[in-house]
C-alpha cells in the first residue's frame, strides 16, 4: 500500500512538528502578468517577476490545488500516485512525472524549465536549497492539527497569488464554504448533529492490519465536525497531520452504537480482506450495526479545497442516508 500521509515515514511513529507557524502571506498581482510576491510557510519572501505559468508540484494536495486554479502543472511527484489517489482534479496526459514525492528528481524538475516549483513543508530541507540554485521554490504549511481547515484556506491563497489566480482561489474556497454550510444543514435537518464517528485507513503488515486513525485536528475529522459530525477517536495523534496509530483491539474503546466508521481503501482493501473474518472486528459496534462506510476510490484524505468538499459531501450522505 502507498504511504498515505505526505510526511509520514510509517505509520507506529507519531510525528513531531516542524519549522515556524507564520501565517503565509502574500501581496498578488492579478494575473496581468505582473511581479508578484508571495510570503510562504517558512516565512520566507518570495519574489517572481511575472504569476508563474510553469508550474512543478512535489505534493498532491499541492498539485491538485494547482489544477483546480486552472493551471495544468508541468511536473508533479507520483503521477500514478495522483491519479490512483487523488481523483479531485484530473491531471493532463502530458504532465511529466518527476519522481517519488519524498525524492523527486532535482534534474527531473530543472529539464521542464519550470516558473516555480511548489513542495510541502517537512520534506527534505535540503531538497529546497538544491532547488532554489535553479528555480524558486514556495513552502505550503500542509497540515497543522490545531487549524487545518484556516491553514487550507491559507495555502490555497498562497498558491493562487504566486500563480497569479487570486480570484479563482477565492471561489475554490468559497465552493468549500457553502459545501460546508449545505452539509450542516442537511445533517441539521435529518437530526444527525452529533453523530459520532470514526476514520481511518490500514494496511497489512505481515498478517497484522495496522490501522491508523484520523483523529481531531485532521483535515477529515476537522471536514467532518464543519457539518455537524463529531470525531470519536480519543487516542493520541501527532501535532501535524492529527493520525494516530492502533489495530483491530484498539478499536474496541469505541462502545457508542451509533458511531459510523469511514476508511479509505483506494487500493488494497484490508478492512475487508483482512478484518472481515476477525472475530474482535465482527463484535465491534459499527461492524454489528452496519454503519462501515469505504470512501469512494480517489477521494483524497490530505488534499485540497476539492477533496474537502468531496469528503465533506460523503460523509454527509452517509449521516443523512
Amino acid at each position: 500500500m502507498r504511504l498515505l500521509a505526505p510526511a509520514l515515514v510509517t505509520a507506529a511513529v507519531l510525528l513531531s512538528a516542524c519549522g515556524t507557524t507564520e501565517t503565509p502571506t502574500s501581496t498578488p498581482t492579478e494575473s496581468t502578468g505582473g511581479p508578484v510576491t508571495v510570503t510562504d510557510a517558512r516565512g520566507k519572501e518570495v519574489k517572481l517577476d511575472a504569476p508563474a505559468k510553469k508550474v512543478v508540484t512535489l505534493e498532491w494536495a499541492e498539485t491538485e490545488t494547482v489544477a483546480s486554479l486552472g493551471v495544468m502543472p508541468v511536473g508533479v511527484a507520483d503521477a500514478t500516485g495522483y491519479k490512483t489517489w487523488d481523483a479531485a482534479v484530473p491531471l493532463a496526459a502530458d504532465v511529466k512525472d518527476v519522481g517519488k514525492r519524498n525524492e523527486p528528481s532535482v534534474d527531473s524538475i530543472v529539464a521542464l524549465d519550470p516558473d516555480l516549483v511548489i513542495m510541502a513543508k517537512g520534506r527534505d530541507e535540503t531538497l529546497v536549497g538544491q532547488l532554489e540554485k535553479y528555480v524558486p521554490v514556495i513552502v505550503t504549511q500542509a497540515s497543522d492539527a490545531s487549524r487545518n481547515l484556516d491553514r487550507l484556506r491559507e495555502d490555497t491563497k498562497l498558491v493562487a497569488a504566486a500563480v497569479g489566480k487570486a480570484a479563482e482561489g477565492d471561489e475554490l474556497l468559497s465552493e468549500l464554504d457553502t459545501a460546508l454550510a449545505d452539509g450542516k444543514k442537511a445533517v441539521e435537518a435529518k437530526g444527525a448533529t452529533g453523530t459520532p464517528f470514526v476514520m481511518a485507513d490500514g494496511w497489512l503488515q505481515g498478517s497484522t492490519v495496522n490501522i491508523r486513525p484520523f483523529g481531531k485536528g485532521s483535515l477529515v475529522s476537522d471536514t467532518a465536525e464543519a457539518v455537524g459530525l463529531k470525531n470519536a477517536w480519543t487516542g493520541e495523534v501527532d501535532p501535524q497531520w492529527g493520525l494516530g496509530a492502533t489495530d483491530v483491539e484498539g478499536l474496541t474503546a469505541i462502545t457508542d452504537p451509533k458511531t459510523m466508521l469511514f476508511y479509505s481503501a483506494s487500493e488494497d482493501d484490508v478492512f475487508t480482506t483482512g478484518l472481515a473474518a476477525n472475530p474482535v472486528w465482527q463484535r465491534l459496534p459499527f461492524v454489528v450495526n452496519k454503519k462501515v462506510v469505504k470512501l469512494e476510490p480517489g477521494t483524497w484524505t490530505f488534499g485540497g479545497p476539492k477533496s474537502v468538499v468531496k469528503v465533506a459531501e460523503q460523509f454527509v450522505k452517509a449521516a443523512t442516508a
